[in-house]
């Protein structure tokens, strides 16, 4: 029974597990025409140019000058390929935008050439005046320059992981970035045109599972399994180079380098999500995040919740509290909320009352451009009972999270303690200790001006 159990969590590990767990090599493979990437389809789908462009393409370099980790020291693998000029001929090539032309190994072409002129004289036994010459070389209009200019390892990791009576699995991950820089430059008088940067992630994880119990006596099971992946880099550089070449080309049309023969419906769509994408960019920063300014100076909030009587009695209860307040956004991460509470505060069998309060507080947004920001607060206060014949002043300060689910409506969860200058809030004054209580809310916030 105990090793059907064992298996059967064993079984559930997997089943949860990736896709590639499933499809492992088990046999030699056959040579496949190489995987597209993401960026291959959108090149693949540019606008038709009206004329293609000639193109020179001497070196698109390695410039990081890193060597791959190793557990063991450094090793002379380098840490990405070394064939970007072949991948970036091949993504000139696919976007149908550019006739690129060799010059990575022009003394090759012009060795050739001459040898084919120098046999030709040598046994040629007459000279032919209709003789058809060697056709002379393309030159390029523009040249393309950069690089791979930046490999950053590990700019992520981390995972997680349980265990319980030798049963367990975790998960680790790690990410790296390649970053690629494209500028195209004007053969006639050496202006650079345009310039284009992409960066690309490069995931790593690995998943193991494994079952370590006696199911009898002298009786181990013993159980692992696991895979690991890693993205190759070498698709990562290729994917990068590829979105530089439809970036060079968006580019080239939205300032007029260049002219599509594409319908111009087909154009403004084209044009508009590559802005989109442009103004995404602006706002994103490193680990996915979109740094914008999000509040306007004004803004409404409301709440409800529970708070949790600390008082004279025992046995404290949980009771409903309702709240709204205005704010004023002195900075983007600074404002001043001015708020009214209705609140109730109970004890088993001992008090259950009811009190209206007034807060005035700072609140200081911790990431005011993030969506999910963290924000702590801290202020006073007045209350008083609803008949206004128990009265107290108190501070209070607290903490918690808001989201913003638009440009004008965040939803926060907070939670507050209020340190009352009174020992009389449960109508019960004991020892030296005044009472306090603690509030737990969930509430939406309104801004509605505009931002800043």
């Amino acid at each position: 029974m105990r090793l059907q159990t064992y298996s059967a969590i064993l079984l559930v590990f997997l089943f949860l597990s990736c896709g590639a767990y499933y499809n492992q090599p088990t046999g030699v493979e056959k040579a496949v025409i190489g995987e597209s990437t993401p960026a291959t389809s959108l090149l693949k789908t540019l606008p038709k140019p009206k004329e293609q462009i000639v193109v020179g393409l001497y070196k698109f370099r390695d410039q990081t000058g890193q060597y791959k980790a190793s557990e063991n020291g450094s090793t002379f693998s380098t840490a990405v390929t070394q064939g970007a000029t072949s991948i970036l001929i091949k993504a000139l090539e696919d976007s149908k935008w550019f006739i690129p032309i060799e010059r990575e190994n022009i003394g090759n072409l012009l060795q050739e050439r001459n040898l084919i002129r120098s046999t030709r004289q040598e046994y040629s036994k007459k000279t032919d005046p209709n003789e058809i010459q060697i056709t002379p070389l393309l030159y390029a209009g523009v040249l393309l320059e950069g690089g791979i200019i930046s490999y950053d390892s590990n700019i992520i990791t981390g995972g997680f992981g349980a265990r319980y009576f030798g049963t367990g699995g975790s998960v680790k991950y790690r990410q790296d970035r390649v970053t690629v820089y494209l500028r195209m430059i004007s053969t006639s008088n050496g202006k650079i045109m345009k310039s284009v940067y992409i960066s690309k992630t490069i995931l790593s994880q690995a998943i193991d599972q494994s079952l370590f119990k006696y199911v009898n006596f002298k009786r181990l099971l013993e159980v692992e399994t696991g895979y690991t992946t890693n993205e190759p880099i070498q698709m990562a550089v290729t994917e990068a180079i590829e979105k530089a070449v439809s970036s060079l080309v968006l580019e080239g049309i939205k300032d007029s380098i260049w002219e599509t023969d594409a319908p111009k419906p087909e154009i403004d769509a084209v044009m508009m999500k590559y802005k989109e994408e442009n103004q995404e960019a602006d706002v994103a920063a490193i680990y996915g995040r979109h740094l914008q300014e999000r509040r306007s100076k004004f803004a409404i909030e409301i709440s409800s919740g529970v708070t949790l009587m600390d008082g004279d009695y025992g046995s404290s209860l949980l009771r409903p509290m309702g709240r709204g307040a205005l704010k004023y956004f002195i900075t983007p991460s600074f404002n001043l909320s001015a708020s009214t509470n209705v609140i109730n505060l109970a004890n088993k069998d001992r008090l259950d009352v009811g009190y209206l309060t007034f807060d005035l507080n700072g609140e200081l947004i911790i990431l005011p451009k993030d969506k999910l920001s963290p924000f702590i607060f801290a202020g006073g206060g007045f209350g008083a009972n609803r008949i206004f014949d128990n009265e107290h002043f108190k501070l209070q300060y607290g903490l918690g999270l808001e989201y913003m689910i638009s440009d004008k409506i965040g939803i926060k969860l907070y939670g507050e303690h209020n340190l009352n200058f009174s020992d009389n809030i449960d109508y019960l004054k004991r020892g030296v200790r005044d009472d306090y209580y603690y509030r737990f809310g969930l509430g939406m916030t309104y801004y509605f001006l505009q931002k800043r």
